[in-house]
């Protein structure tokens, strides 16, 4: 017999919706944290017991419930957040929709006590039902407490879906710590089976805001991070990133808020992986703790109902703005380079040696590099030379012993060093090479030392990707083309954008409804490669209107090869080749770094060397 349509009860139809709002006691702990941070409170406690299924209870200092508006708090769809759809447009607020309070309520034994400023304290208990609770007056200083107790009792079906006690805490924890670097300025106690667990305190300066970051991100993350700045007429990106050295196994140390609201967006998340992806191993994730702040007209919050994900109109825009400020930041990493990155409108390229002048460091590190015998002939022009004609006297400098560097190096060196003087070199200038591996330098803070490998395998690494982006990329004809069998709709975007493909070195063309062939690739790319490469892009510009796979398929290649034709461990320098190194390396992009993501180089101050010795006790 068919069914007739009926319409639910109130209270089933809140349960139905607190399927969709509360998937366990941290959820709970997200909606009421979400109220009280809307009610500006300042400090807020949780009281957790049993992991939150015996009982949820969250006293803040916010400015309280008007004693008329009682009433409707437990009322699903009812809130003081907006008021027309006009204001859906601009939503700043963390909750909106005024149905948390309906749905928690309709499936726990339910306490709210609240006063404002004017009232004095007024409360309302639920269980489980929806008929107008009675109000009766309670004690309670200015703001709201809420008390969930004994969570899905009604409903036993979803109450055997809760993890363990260890577990659910767990989920509780970590809600409150990305609250709490939402919030810098709130104070938060969180207590489980009445003992505290945590407590973070209200940062008002920089110390006490860094002291923050270290309590929640651990103080090694605070340590090794980079401050961001960068805005444009319509956002705003502010917060830190560590430097590709403090990389992470996965991705737990990466939070991301759009206008105070912690989310997953799959457009943020490309645009900071490419823009870490020069700088990382492959596998490896980088940790930030970034907050993007938008005009609210251009972004919609309401598209999940956990208020996990956003929409933002214009996509490609806010990718681009966060790439490029993350890249350029990761860039200020070179040495000498204050490490707060900011940017206004756009973000101004690193400083790039005229061709002249890096042929003529080159000249100075004119020696054998190793055992690359073969470069590939497009860019064995960038490469290091193998030296000819080396005068003796310039063996024989190759192999002085003397630790101190000799009048004729360089006249502005002659008084840099230990402490006759200052230099305008933030590397300063060396004093003589290590083990075969590092260079030794004196800078005005003290010590420094530079992997010699690293830094050169960078240095090569930034030139040959400017040679590739200046559009001379060499392209390798096809003696037998490739045919790829494809959809309609991605041999019509691979038409569409042919000019993209022609620019990266490959000639496509469309052969027929669904297939296109293709003639020639990079000439760096092996021809196996191409077909698994170009069937990629193509997947990446129907999902995000772009793809970099094939420049960061080049630019592995070109990894790899700057990495095998960097100068190798026991490979003697002399102290100009030295120097020419490290003022190279302070003009050279992600020089803080190898293509693997390994430091280049590292200071020691004059503190630091006085503590090895006992100085100044």
């Amino acid at each position: 017999m068919t069914q007739r349509i009926q319409k639910l009860s109130p209270l089933l139809a809140n349960q139905i919706a607190a399927g969709e709002v509360i998937e366990r006691p941290a959820s709970v702990v997200k909606e009421l944290l979400e109220n009280s941070l809307d009610a500006g409170a300042r400090h807020v406690q949780v009281d957790i017991e049993e992991g939150g299924s015996r009982l949820i209870r969250i006293r803040d200092d916010g400015h309280g419930i008007h004693p008329e508006d009682f009433g409707l708090a437990l009322s699903r769809h009812a809130t003081s957040k907006i008021q027309s759809s006009e204001d859906l447009a601009k939503i700043m607020t963390l909750g909106f929709r005024g149905e948390a309070l309906a749905s928690i309520s309709a499936v726990s034994r339910f306490n709210l006590i609240s006063a404002t400023d004017k009232h004095g304290g007024w409360k309302i208990q639920a269980q489980g039902v929806i008929d107008a609770p009675e109000l009766t007056p309670a004690a309670h200083p200015r703001g709201t407490t809420v008390e969930v107790r004994d969570l899905f009792f009604n409903v036993p079906a979803r109450r055997k879906f809760l993890r363990t006690e260890k577990t659910e805490f767990e989920h509780i924890d970590e809600l409150i710590k990305r609250v709490a670097l939402a919030v810098p300025a709130a104070t938060f106690v969180l207590m489980h089976n009445q003992r505290q667990i945590r407590q973070y305190s209200g940062a008002n300066d920089e110390a006490t805001l860094q002291q923050r970051l270290a309590d929640l991100c651990g103080p090694e993350f605070a340590k090794h991070v980079l401050k961001i700045e960068a805005e444009t007429a319509m956002m705003r990106l502010h917060g830190w990133i560590a430097e590709p050295t403090f990389s992470r196994s996965q991705a737990d140390l990466q939070y991301f808020y759009v206008n105070g609201r912690v989310v997953r967006d799959k457009i943020i998340s490309h645009a900071v992986r490419e823009a870490y992806h020069d700088v990382l191993y492959r596998e490896r994730f980088p940790a930030f703790v970034l907050f993007l702040e938008i005009v609210p007209e251009v972004v919609d919050v309401n598209v999940h109902p956990a208020k996990h994900e956003v929409r933002f109109r214009d996509g490609r825009m806010v990718h681009d703005f966060i790439r490029r400020a993350i890249h350029d930041a990761l860039e200020s990493l070179r040495p000498g380079v204050s490490r707060v990155a900011v940017t206004e409108k756009k973000v101004a390229s690193a400083p790039v040696m005229k061709v002249q002048e890096q042929m003529d460091v080159y000249q100075v590190l004119g020696q054998p590099v190793g055992d690359v015998q073969h470069p590939h002939p497009a860019f064995g022009h960038l490469l290091p030379q193998v030296g000819e004609g080396k005068s003796d006297a310039r063996a024989k400098d190759s192999h002085s012993t003397s630790p101190l560097p000799t009048r004729d190096l360089d006249e502005s060196n002659s008084t840099s060093h230990f402490g006759r003087g200052a230099t305008t070199h933030s590397l300063g200038y060396a004093l003589a090479q290590l083990l075969g591996t590092y260079i030794l330098a004196e800078n005005n803070q003290g010590l420094i030392m530079v992997d010699i490998h690293a830094a050169h395998e960078r240095i090569l690494y930034e030139k040959m990707k400017r040679e590739l982006l200046s559009g001379s990329l060499p392209t390798q004809p096809l003696l037998l083309p490739i045919t790829l069998n494809l959809s309609e709709r991605e041999v019509n975007t691979a038409e569409n954008h042919a000019a993209l493909f022609q620019q990266l070195g490959f000639q496509i063309e469309r052969l027929a409804k669904e297939s296109i062939v293709i003639r020639s690739v990079p000439a760096l790319l092996a021809t196996n490669a191409a077909e698994k490469l170009i069937r990629d892009m193509l997947a990446d510009i129907l999902e995000h209107n772009m793809s970099k796979r094939a420049s960061e398929e080049l630019n592995h290649l070109l990894g790899n090869l700057a990495c095998r034709s960097a100068i190798k461990a026991n490979h003697p320098l002399t102290l100009p080749e030295m120097n020419a190194l490290l003022r190279d390396m302070e003009q050279t992009e992600n020089s803080g770094q190898c293509n693997h993501g390994r430091p280049t180089w590292v200071q020691l101050d004059r503190k630091e060397l006085d503590k090895f010795f006992l100085r100044g006790r």
